[in-house]
């Protein structure tokens, strides 16, 4: 097949140019109001053709990132990261993502429990972090990471196709909606199977590589619908970030693009609580060790391994 694709999502060379699109996003490598490089440009930085580039900026308008016109480029308009200043009376503070990921990993044991929806974001930053581990920049001595998912048996509530309802459109049938519906769902799976394949496959390259002496990556499915992602250093930390649940068009791998209610968790608001040893009833030590209690009970009691 062209431009090595899969059956899984469109093709390899389209998810890596998404993925590092999006990765630069989230890393502020393209700010609010910034504009991007040319189509052109891009395909010869990614050793990737125009048609590919063009793609990927398609998927991330209709996902809502940036705005493309036509001879005017493209351009950041809205922002996955939050860098705005709390305010003063925030017990919490809005926190990235990569930054929680760095610090992890800058521990001779990295532990990190996950509760989320696709593992997107989460691949995108433990590639980053492999990297900084080959470039010698951090040497863990053991990365273990649990990681719990939606079960692929489960009718998840997004994303779900719209009815039509511009003027002179006919209302879609019950049958067509359940097909479209169909294919979003297939769509959403095979996105998460990608994701963990992906980091489990980077984390263990790294003792194969003999760069990690003890990697352990177990992924298990749960029966429960993230309504919130959830990062856990256990004992230490926690980032907690509810999906925003938005209406936008799905570009599917046909070319199609399907208007739908879907959640976001790249756009996330995460706060960050830490455990305040000093101060075990402090809200921050509370939060931590709640969520610590709930992601073990789910653990041991709801979940099956994927």
């Amino acid at each position: 097949m062209d431009d090595g694709q899969t059956t899984e999502g469109g093709g390899r060379e389209f998810w890596r140019v998404l993925e590092e699109l999006r990765a630069r996003l989230g890393n502020g490598v393209y700010p609010l109001g910034s504009s991007l490089p040319a189509q052109r440009a891009l395909a010869d930085e990614l050793g990737v053709s125009r048609d590919t580039v063009q793609r990927a900026l398609r998927a991330l308008q209709s996902e809502g990132w940036i705005e493309s016109r036509q001879g005017s480029g493209s351009r950041v308009v809205k922002s996955p990261i939050h860098l705005g200043k709390p305010q003063q009376e925030a017990p919490r503070v809005r926190a990235a993502l990569g930054t929680f990921i760095a610090r992890a990993f800058a521990q001779p044991v990295v532990q990190l429990d996950v509760f989320t929806l696709t593992s997107e974001s989460l691949d995108a930053h433990i590639r980053l972090q492999a990297e900084r581990i080959r470039l010698g920049g951090v040497r863990p001595e053991r990365i273990e990471l649990r990681m719990l998912l939606p079960s692929v048996s489960l009718d998840l509530p997004y994303p779900r196709a719209q009815s039509p309802a511009g003027e002179g459109e006919p209302p879609a049938e019950a049958g067509q909606l359940d097909q479209l519906n169909e294919k979003l769902q297939d769509r959403l799976h095979a996105i998460t199977r990608r994701h963990a394949i992906s980091l489990r496959s980077a984390l263990r390259d790294l003792k194969t590589e003999g760069l990690v002496p003890s990697v352990q990556v177990e992924v298990r499915h749960v029966p429960l619908t993230p309504a919130f992602k959830l990062y856990l250093r256990p004992g230490a930390e926690a980032l907690f970030g509810p999906y925003e649940v938005v209406e936008r068009s799905i570009l599917m791998d046909d070319e199609t693009e399907v208007d739908a209610i879907d959640v976001l968790g790249l756009g996330s608001t995460l706060t960050r609580h830490v455990n305040d040893e000093g101060d075990p009833d402090s809200s921050g030590s509370v939060f931590v060790e709640s969520m610590c209690a709930w992601f073990d009970s789910c653990w041991k009691l709801l979940a099956r391994p994927a």
